[in-house]
């Protein structure tokens, strides 16, 4: 299965390597929303893990633009994020993202979100 992270910090996106690639996930990388977009159309990910704030095109506006999408409306993108107040959550969740997990991750819970949103035929 194939999973995108996107993250303006080399280290995040390493970390989440480190932690998925063990267990047979493909992932790729990202470092900002113009490169995620591009990404997504290369590599067609199963799961995508979008931080929300990045220099330049954000995670709210990516997420709207593959909302927008006919070809990604579909596509299983979570926040992955260090917002944590109270209502970050519903406003991810609102805005499109299937799911939100918060910063710093633990490599079970990441795995176990992973798990969830992956597609059933992959």
């Amino acid at each position: 299965m194939r999973v995108l992270i996107v993250d303006d910090s080399p280290v995040s996106r390493e970390l989440v390597r480190d932690i998925l690639e063990p267990n047979g996930y493909e992932v790729f990388e990202a470092g900002n929303g113009i490169a995620a977009i591009e990404q997504i159309e290369q590599t067609r990910p199963h799961v995508v893990l979008l931080d929300i704030e990045m220099p330049g095109l954000g995670g709210y506006e990516v997420i709207r633009r593959l909302r927008q999408d006919p070809r990604f409306v579909a596509l299983r993108v979570a926040a992955f994020t260090a917002h944590a107040m109270n209502n970050d959550r519903e406003k991810a969740l609102a805005a499109g993202f299937g799911a939100y997990i918060t910063k710093p991750v633990r490599p079970a819970v990441l795995r176990t979100l992973v798990a969830r949103l992956a597609p059933s035929t992959v």
